[in-house]
């Protein structure tokens, strides 16, 4: 093949696609899983400190270090694995071992990650589980009382995955430690692999449910300011047919609550679009497990759409309200803002009305005046013309006054005229 140049994001973008590999396990062993998030504008966080954060864990056990800038790890420290993965709002952590201690779900297995250093994270926990993973028992009647012996009844999902390679369990309640708890029991046929992928999409399916719940907790808050802003645009709509009240006022306090709705969609609309994204990774995360309902329980899928679904549905009808408020509220300020401009046009219409009688008076008085102006320079000029006049008293034997008289209507004829071409030449 002849040289050609490579684009320079060509590896990176390929690589990509095998950066978050799934981890391998074998039955049995155990798992522990954590989810780290910092508590406001996790989106813009510094995210030098999450790997500040995962080098000083694995300094301790004397493992290498990740490349700078990465995004995800795996690799052992001590008898765990780690496998570390930076997401766009979250940090987590899976920790697994080979064999399971005497007690499942023992919480001592979370020691792998210290108590100091879970309290120096850049963040706050957004979820924790212990993960049992155990070979399949022969019979069903086996797992049934394992089941209900770990698990609350009212709440268990149980199901058969990924063609029966598997059963796995959880009730997504959070036990006395602070952990949720789910199990794995693999068939014996089931390969390292298979199992390890099992568990990551459990995890995953923790973790996708509990982020878009925060759209749920946002939702919750914003209700009773909906509620409000909803009363008052009702009222002021209302207002708005109303012929004694004023426009003006009406239009300003329309307005306001515009305003206040727009923040309201800005300060909101990622986290909606967030939950909506997570949403979906929950359903396809479930979906690609492949359930068979296990003896008649419900399975995962059923779960969510009893105890999941419905909160997510409620997060996307307030999100339809806010925007059905916003376009309400806009259009109701430009069907004011259309009455306020009417009005003022008719105040407009009214003030030239009232210039137009200003300047006619104003013409009015201008010819008037203009009439006395005449008179007051035909006086003058009719003096001037006399002074002329005047040496011809003798040649003619007229007398002044008759001069006078006889220059008095050609001056103020010239006077008139002169005034007159003035005034059509200033119009």
């Amino acid at each position: 093949m002849p040289p050609i140049t490579d684009h320079p994001l060509r590896y990176k973008l390929a690589n990509e696609l095998h950066a978050r590999p799934f981890p391998s396990m074998n039955a049995p062993c155990s798992a522990v899983y954590i989810a780290i998030k910092q508590p406001n504008d996790a989106v813009s966080r510094d995210r030098t400190l999450d790997l500040t954060h995962l080098t000083e864990l694995l300094d301790r056990h004397g493992a290498p270090h990740p490349q700078p800038g990465a995004t995800h790890y795996y690799g052992q420290i001590g008898k765990y694995w780690l496998k570390w993965e930076q997401h766009t709002e979250f940090v987590t952590y899976t920790a697994f071992a080979e064999g399971v201690s005497g007690r499942p779900f023992d919480p001592a297995q979370f020691d792998v990650f210290p108590a100091d250093w879970l309290e120096a994270a850049p963040g706050q926990r957004m979820t924790s589980a212990l993960l049992h993973i155990a070979p399949r028992p022969a019979k069903n009647e086996e797992v049934t009382t394992l089941l209900n012996e770990w698990f609350v009844s009212e709440s268990l999902a149980v199901s058969e995955v990924l063609d029966k390679a598997a059963v796995v369990a959880g009730d997504f309640r959070i036990d006395m430690n602070g952990h949720l708890r789910f199990v794995v029991f693999a068939d014996a046929a089931t390969d390292a692999r298979r199992i390890g992928r099992i568990v990551q999409r459990l995890c995953e399916i923790e973790t996708y449910k509990t982020m878009s719940m925060l759209g749920f907790a946002r939702v919750k808050a914003l209700q009773p300011k909906l509620n409000d802003l909803d009363t008052k645009l009702t009222g002021l709509m209302g207002a708005m047919s109303d012929e004694r009240a004023s426009a003006e006022k009406t239009l300003d306090n329309l307005l306001a609550i515009s305003a206040e709705l727009e923040t309201l969609s800005a300060q909101s609309s990622f986290r909606f679009g967030a939950t909506e994204a997570y949403e979906a990774l929950v359903n396809q995360r479930i979906e690609a497990l492949r359930e068979e309902r296990f003896l008649g329980r419900q399975h995962f899928a059923e779960f969510m759409m009893r105890r999941y679904a419905p909160a997510m549905r409620t997060v996307s009808a307030a999100e339809r309200r806010l925007e059905a408020m916003s376009s309400r509220s806009i259009r109701a300020s430009n069907l004011l803002r259309t009455r306020v401009d009417v009005e003022r046009s008719a105040q407009n219409q009214s003030l030239l009305e009232s210039m137009d009688r200003r300047s006619d008076l104003q013409l009015r008085l201008q010819r008037t005046v203009e009439g006395l102006s005449v008179v007051a320079i035909s006086y003058y000029a009719v003096s001037l013309v006399g002074y002329l006049l005047y040496p011809l008293t003798q040649s003619t034997g007229l007398s002044k006054g008759m001069l006078t008289a006889m220059a008095t209507v050609p001056v103020v004829l010239l006077v008139w005229t002169m005034i007159r071409r003035l005034r059509k030449s200033v119009e």
